[in-house]
């Protein structure tokens, strides 16, 4: 196909943009929903600015959330088109269609985008600041991930051969380890271990990077890292992922925008109960639930959050009591994304027990 197959292209008042690694296909409407404009572009800066630039405030662009989509999406708003960015998930048009096509796809995103833009449920992305600084903490994340996985490699391998390493912090592992291999497994661990050191170098940086934001270029999230749990990695994470604290009316919002209240499949007289609907940023719900582990968990501190999470979790033997904890755990996680936004906002002193004992540690719901 040739790079554009324009027909009345001064016409075109939507313009439907199917994103690819190489090529990106777009469809163009006018103001009836005829296809005045179609084609395929590189998906280059240099293409995308010879495609679209000059078009004014009056073209309207409709993009899917992925990969390229931030970056696309800023430069066609710095080229003067009003872009919106879709929520693939909540788009059935698209995603369950049987027939599925480049071509399809972009001329569903313009029809939808000029018959309703809320039908795409348009998302917002954060600014390149944000998103360069918020890939510090997922490198980082990466690597933790690497480290226990080759440190689980070594304790297997170990135990495969009928011995047994102590329980050891993954920062003096390589310390350790070293001294106490086998001496047949020396040659096989021996570079692994040495990896898990390089990492474990690494890491550090990434943490020394990671506090060095928080006090220069994110302040608020040292207001953020006030509650026992919430570390560096997790209240710089919040301040980057939710970036505008002021986007939300209000902070019971938050954790619906962080996909940890329950899916609703409401239809009649049937309103099943289900799980959380896990939309939304997967890195940062991850580190909540993580810190309500720990809030819950035998080294949290005495405060409101964790009195009212013990109580949900109920005794920790008996009938259910593996259920009833999980539940706590991302009920806490939920009040937690609550508690955070607010100090966010207010700029308040945290206090963790703020409510009276004799209300048992209640927290608004």
């Amino acid at each position: 196909m040739k790079d554009s197959i324009s027909v009345l292209e001064k016409g075109t008042a939507v313009i439907g943009l199917d994103v690819s690694d190489d090529q990106s296909t777009y469809v163009g409407l006018d103001t009836d929903g005829a296809v005045v404009e179609e084609g395929k572009v590189t998906t280059t800066r240099t293409g995308l600015e010879k495609r679209f630039g000059g078009r004014g405030g009056g073209c309207l662009v409709a993009i899917e959330a992925g990969t390229h989509s931030p970056w696309v999406s800023r430069l066609l708003a710095e080229l003067g088109c009003q872009v919106l960015v879709a929520n693939p998930r909540q788009i059935a048009l698209i995603y369950r269609n049987r027939r599925k096509s480049d071509r399809l796809d972009a001329t569903n995103l313009a029809r939808l985008a000029r018959s309703d833009p809320e039908l795409l449920h348009p998302l917002v992305h954060r600014g390149r600041q944000a998103q360069e600084d918020l890939a510090v903490l997922r490198s980082r994340d990466a690597l933790v991930r690497s480290r226990t996985q080759l440190i689980n490699h070594v304790r297997g391998v170990v135990k495969s051969a009928g011995e047994r390493l102590p329980s050891w912090s993954a920062e003096s592992f390589h310390h350790k380890a070293a001294r106490q291999l086998p001496a047949g497994l020396e040659a096989a661990l021996s570079a692994v271990i040495e990896q898990v050191a390089q990492l474990t170098a690494s890491i550090k940086k990434y943490d020394e990077k990671v506090e060095e934001l928080a006090q220069k270029r994110y302040p608020e999230a040292l207001a953020v890292r006030q509650p026992n749990g919430v570390g560096p990695i997790t209240s710089l994470a919040f301040v980057l992922t939710l970036e505008d604290a002021h986007r939300f009316s209000s902070s019971r919002d938050v954790p619906a925008y962080l996909g940890l209240t329950p899916a609703r499949r409401q239809s009649g007289a049937s309103d099943p109960e289900l799980p959380i609907s896990k939309a939304g940023d997967v890195f940062l719900r991850r580190l909540l639930v993580q810190a309500a582990h720990y809030i819950i968990g035998p080294f949290g501190k005495d405060s409101d959050l964790r009195r009212w999470g013990l109580r949900l979790a109920g005794p920790a033997v008996g009938k259910g009591s593996k259920s009833r904890r999980k539940r706590a755990v991302i009920a806490v996680a939920r009040k937690l994304a609550v508690l955070l936004h607010s100090l966010w906002v207010s700029g308040e002193v945290y206090e963790p027990l703020r409510l009276s004992p004799s209300e048992g540690g209640r927290l608004a719901s």
